[in-house]
């Protein structure tokens, strides 16, 4: 790599061409990213791509008026200080919040850029055009306001931000109830089975931490080979599978946890509680994010963890 103060007014030029080339390349892929989900938002990174090309064919006119016509290779990486950016293609579905952060972070790095270079540069024209992109690099954040009002307007923001909403519930909010229903139900039965057969708290525990660690790698790895969100649009893997097998885990360890104290029936009777309101939760959830009735959320759930619960009870006192 080199330092950026090395660079000769002709490599500057040419980082210049690649990074303007490589940032239109990415608000493309920002828009076509958002296409199909944020319509209105798309249009404008495309206008914002469509900007930075007309920057690289002015960066081209002067260096092919300086410098001749050909244009040496120099890109980000070969040289000190550049922020390195993720690949697109590797954060999708994207977000359309982190893609307004990315968005910002490329303009500020490159009015710095054009800033910094400009006080490098000794020839007058040169000088000139790398300070009116720093300075237009400056400006294009209100230039995305512009774009925004244009675009996205009252009624398609709130489109937009239902979408959002109901993509937030599709990716992380259903994997991690799922993992919550199931580590709270499914551990009722070997839980209180254990605590009863044995009616010791520590034995309870025991069966309750590995039931509820056990259960919460086996609906990790459930939910991340069940779809990689590439057709459905539910999202990494990775992230549904973390979602659902942490929440799982927590499900069972709500119930679990109390039978470290000493007093069975004291632990036994905390323990009962917690599920209670553990059911109680998943009930508000399934209200709350997946439009359920509260009456109809609260008796299903409420029947489903006590034909558990009293499985459990049943096998334990046998």
């Amino acid at each position: 790599m080199k330092n950026f103060s090395d660079l000769s007014e002709q490599e500057i030029l040419a980082l210049a061409v690649s990074l303007e080339e490589e940032d239109n390349r990415i608000y493309n892929d920002f828009a076509e990213g958002l296409r199909e989900s944020y319509p209105s938002s798309a249009k404008v990174f495309e206008s914002m791509a469509e900007e930075e090309n007309s920057h690289r064919h002015r960066l081209l006119m002067l260096y092919q008026t300086k410098f001749g016509r050909h244009l040496p290779l120099i890109r980000r990486q070969d040289v000190k200080g550049f922020i390195q950016r993720k690949p697109v293609w590797l954060s999708l579905p994207l977000n359309i919040d982190k893609v307004r952060v990315q968005s910002e972070i490329m303009e500020a790095e490159s009015q710095r850029f054009y800033a910094k270079a400009a006080t490098l540069s000794t020839d007058t024209a040169i000088r000139q055009l790398l300070g009116d992109l720093a300075a237009e690099e400056q400006r294009h954040e209100r230039r995305a306001e512009q774009l925004e009002k244009k675009y996205v307007t009252p009624d398609i923001e709130k489109k937009e931000n239902e979408t959002g909403r109901k993509l937030f519930v599709l990716q992380i909010i259903q994997p991690a109830l799922a993992g919550l229903m199931d580590g709270s139900v499914s551990t009722l039965a070997p839980v209180f089975a254990a605590a009863l057969a044995t009616q010791d708290s520590w034995q309870a525990f025991l069966v309750g931490l590995a039931a509820s660690v056990g259960a919460g790698i086996s609906m990790a790895f459930a939910e991340a080979v069940s779809d990689n969100g590439s057709l459905t649009g539910r999202g990494s893997p990775w992230l549904r599978g973390g979602a659902c097998g942490v929440m799982t885990t927590l499900g069972g360890l709500g119930h679990t946890l109390p039978f470290l104290i000493a007093d069975f029936w004291t632990a036994i009777t905390v323990s009962c509680i917690v599920v209670v309101l553990e059911l109680g939760v998943i009930a508000w959830i399934r209200n709350r994010y997946m439009d359920t009735p509260l009456f109809t959320a609260a008796f299903q759930v409420v029947v489903g963890g006590m034909l558990v619960f009293a499985t459990g009870l049943l096998i334990g006192s046998a």
